[in-house]
């Protein structure tokens, strides 16, 4: 059987540390802040933070690192909540689809169809069909608001 290779979120960071994802918004202690591939219009700003190096989850991270990892995803909840103007951010760590740690920062807007908005994200609306993240174009305004945001938080 062929080993099918590194899974989504190693792929990512060696796009990221190679310097070819527009998707980047800042550097942190424990990884990297990101817009997500995928930004539902009613949620738009969705962001994640993918750990360096890539672990399978939190539980394989040592005492010091799961601190770091924790704080740096509670800033990216702060950076979000700034930038997007969010009333709330839902925090997802899955791992179940993709197994490697990554965090999940989703604003969560009022404006929401109150429905859908008691919903988990990924429950309320389709992130397969939601359009790409742009961070080098349409994006490049939210991205530069994230990155404002997030040095006001450190």
């Amino acid at each position: 059987m062929k080993d099918a290779g590194p899974h989504p979120i190693a792929r990512r960071l060696d796009l990221i540390r190679r310097g070819g994802d527009p998707q980047v918004v800042a550097r942190l202690a424990s990884g990297w802040a990101v817009l997500g591939d995928r930004q539902p219009s009613p949620i738009a700003g969705c962001c994640m933070l993918i750990p360096d190096p890539v672990v399978p989850s939190v539980n394989d991270l040592d005492e010091t690192a799961r601190g770091l990892f924790m704080a740096d995803f509670i800033r990216l909840g702060d950076a979000v909540l700034a930038a997007t103007g969010a009333v709330r951010i839902n925090y997802l760590i899955l791992c179940n689809q993709v197994p490697e740690l990554h965090g999940h920062a989703i604003p969560r807007f009022d404006a929401e169809d109150p429905g859908l908005r008691r919903l988990g994200p990924f429950e309320a609306y389709d992130f397969a069909t939601a359009r790409r993240g742009d961070g080098a174009g349409r994006d490049a305004d939210l991205l530069e608001r994230l990155r404002n945001a997030l040095v006001k938080t450190t």
